[in-house]
């Protein structure tokens, strides 16, 4: 049996808070756009992993470059198998051509 196959998306986490009535805190405010960006997320059917802070080299001036730490936030989800292929290994389905015998 084959494990099943999963599709990642990564996204920058929001750097802004969304305000809204009866989120009076800059906290609220921000876990409020956090919030937003995962139900979003779950409505297409993605699957919240984790947080991560991963730095990324960027460009600083004309000649010199820094380091600076960027907050994603991970997904994943299941990916059907295709359609239309027969059981065996995906290299035995590589491998296997097509009948061309004439009916």
């Amino acid at each position: 049996m084959t494990a099943p196959r999963r599709q990642y998306r990564v996204l920058p986490a929001p750097t802004r808070g969304r305000k809204a009535p009866g989120v009076k805190t800059p906290e609220g405010r921000f876990a409020l756009g956090v919030e937003d960006l995962l139900n979003e997320m779950a409505r297409e059917g993605w699957t919240y992993l984790r947080s991560d802070i991963l730095p990324s080299e960027e460009r600083q001036g004309l000649t010199s470059r820094a380091v600076v730490y960027r907050s994603v936030l991970v997904f994943w989800r299941e990916v059907p198998p295709p359609t239309g292929l027969t059981t065996g290994s995906p290299a035995q389905a590589a491998t296997r051509s097509p009948d061309l015998r004439a009916d």
